[in-house]
């Protein structure tokens, strides 16, 4: 959601206030997690993915309303803006949503975890970036905490394949996100350089969000259809389910975006990426006091391994 310039990718001294906005987004993606597994049965998750999309597109509209007055570059880069926000918002968000229906909210974001592997996987395979030993080996630790978790910490259930439904289309979601982030950092030349719209233009965060976002509502649009159409239950409107709409668009979508975008220019990729990964440990307390969801051994060694696999593949060995 953002572009890094100058020494703005450099990591800075962690002060309180840069370590706030990289606590703010895990501990609110978290939440979602656990709304997501709470609106289970009370409203179909693609249709928990547009409502929140629409708010969250509303909420934008009043400060990033700018980028959309020049009808004309919306047109020319139309292609890479209906992929981006089908990647980052239809499909992403979506599938995180089934997932929850039959996976609990700390095992979805053990596997959202596994993130570097995918991202390394995707860069060799389609963008030609090849990764350093140390890439690789932090990436079969990583992958090592994923197994462990769809084997729910049995060697035995992992060899027969014994899978939750909800693990694999969390899955499917990361690997769609890896896609989107190669997109974001090796977009076409019409997104590069001077090419690009300035944030004079209205096309700052508030503004490329807002623009994602409503590319991103055709695809849940179609989703949320196909979902009514196959027969999904009605929504059971109340007070909860209006409350978790708003938190998940206005908290977990508007506020963690704002507030991780400025802790990553501020402190740097590598550094965001240790934070990010407090979102299981988020999402296990969480679990636990509103779902009485008790983490499990094995989550806890999952947990260790994604975050040594990050440590060793973000390290710098000699030169």
């Amino acid at each position: 959601m953002l572009e890094l310039r100058g020494d703005a990718a450099l990591n800075l001294p962690l002060t309180p206030r840069l370590a706030l906005l990289l606590t703010l987004p895990p501990l609110l993606w978290a939440g979602n997690a656990v709304v997501g597994r709470l609106m289970v049965g009370q409203v179909p998750p693609l249709t928990l993915n547009l409502l929140r999309w629409v708010l969250t597109a509303l909420i934008l509209l009043p400060v990033g309303w700018r980028a959309l007055r020049q009808p004309r570059r919306l047109a020319r880069r139309w292609g890479y803006l209906a992929l981006v926000g089908l990647l980052g918002v239809g499909l992403f968000n979506s599938l995180q949503y089934l997932a929850l229906v039959t996976s609990t909210p700390i095992n979805v974001t053990l596997v959202a975890c596994s993130m570097p592997v995918w991202m390394l996987a995707v860069g060799t395979l389609f963008f030609g970036v090849h990764p350093t030993r140390r890439q690789l080996l932090g990436a079969a630790i990583g992958l090592a905490g994923v197994l462990w978790v769809i084997g729910r910490g049995s060697l035995q259930s992992l060899l027969s394949v014994r899978l939750v439904p909800g693990d694999l289309f969390m899955l499917a979601a990361v690997v769609g996100w890896a896609f989107y982030s190669w997109l974001l950092v090796r977009p076409p030349a019409h997104m590069r350089g001077a090419e690009r719209p300035t944030p004079e233009e209205g096309w700052d965060w508030a503004g490329f969000l807002l623009v994602q976002t409503l590319f991103g509502l055709v695809a849940a649009s179609l989703f949320s259809a196909g979902e009514q159409i196959a027969g999904a239950a009605p929504i059971h409107w109340s007070l909860g389910v209006l409350a978790a709409l708003l938190y998940v668009s206005l908290g977990a979508s508007v506020l963690a975006y704002r507030c991780w975008g400025l802790g990553v220019a501020q402190g740097g990729p590598a550094l965001a990426a240790f934070f990010n990964n407090l979102t299981p440990l988020f999402a296990g307390v969480m679990s636990a006091l509103v779902l009485g969801e008790v983490p499990q051994g094995y989550h806890a060694v999952a947990f260790v391994l994604i975050v040594a696999g990050i440590a060793v593949s973000s390290g710098r060995g000699r030169r």
